[in-house]
This record gives C-alpha cells, sequence and structure tokens, in this order.
C-alpha cells in the first residue's frame, strides 16, 4: 500500500506516492517553497514521515500540535533566528533540531547551538551530509 505527502503551500495540494517508510517524523521548516520541496522530495524518497512548515510561527504550532522526531529548520526567516531555535527546544527538549542557513558566522552558530539545536549546516547544504546527519540523531535518539 502506498503512502502519500500532502503539500497544501502554493499551487493546492500535491500527492506523492511512496512505497517505502521509515518510522520517524521529520518537520521541514523552510520559508523558500522551491527548497521545502526540494527537502521533503529528498526525505519522502528515504523514506521519511514528513511535516512542512513554512515559518517559525508555523512551526511552533506544529510542534505544540504534535511532536516530530526531528525538526530541520531555516535560520532566516519569518519568525525565526535563535530565539526561535531556544523556543522549539523549550517546547521539545528531547527532538534534535538541524539548523541551516546562508548567513551565518562563527558567533550565530555558537548562539544556535548554545540555544538547543543539535547540528549547523551553512547554505548551500550538501544533501548527503544533511541525511547522514539526520540518521544520526534520530539513531541517538533511539
Amino acid at each position: 500500500m502506498a503512502l502519500a505527502r500532502v503539500c497544501a503551500y502554493e499551487a493546492g495540494l500535491r500527492m506523492f506516492p511512496v512505497t517505502t517508510q521509515k518510522t520517524a517524523t521529520v518537520l521541514i521548516v523552510e520559508d523558500d517553497g522551491e527548497m521545502r520541496s526540494l527537502l521533503c522530495d529528498e526525505f519522502l524518497s528515504a523514506g521519511y514521515r514528513l511535516r512542512e512548515a513554512k515559518d517559525g510561527d508555523e512551526a511552533l504550532k506544529a510542534v505544540l500540535q504534535s511532536e516530530p522526531d526531528l525538526i530541520l529548520t531555516d535560520l532566516r526567516m519569518p519568525a525565526g533566528g535563535a530565539e526561535y531555535i531556544g523556543r522549539l527546544h523549550s517546547l521539545a527538549p528531547h527532538c534534535p533540531i538541524i539548523v541551516m542557513t546562508a548567513f551565518g558566522d562563527a558567533g550565530l552558530r555558537a548562539k544556535v547551538l548554545q540555544a538547543g539545536a543539535n547540528a549547523y549546516f551553512d547554505k548551500p547544504v550538501r544533501i548527503s551530509a544533511l541525511k547522514l546527519k539526520v540518521e544520526e540523531l534520530l539513531a541517538d535518539g533511539a
């Protein structure tokens, strides 16, 4: 039986059939629709269950509804930033958080990790490295 991902952004609903599934749910938070779609496609094809949010406020609401197994989030977006990472961490203290940003430096990296992120990637991100980190963090939590 095939599973489907429903994406309610941009051009309405899209359904993608999938034949494999891992037990982990990943929340992908990205304000750039194309980047969010790329990340969703990559992690969906790897077999993860997905939830999506287009900004920090939507991500916080999604976590309040149901805590995911891992959060993969952009940093510089509406309602984003290091304080947003701290709020995510306080709502889901046992949920690994991976941060991606194109506008970071060593000081921001330290601040984000101190706020509760488990990993930090500068954009452009190598998808293979991102997938390895997701697998590593999920395995550590198992």
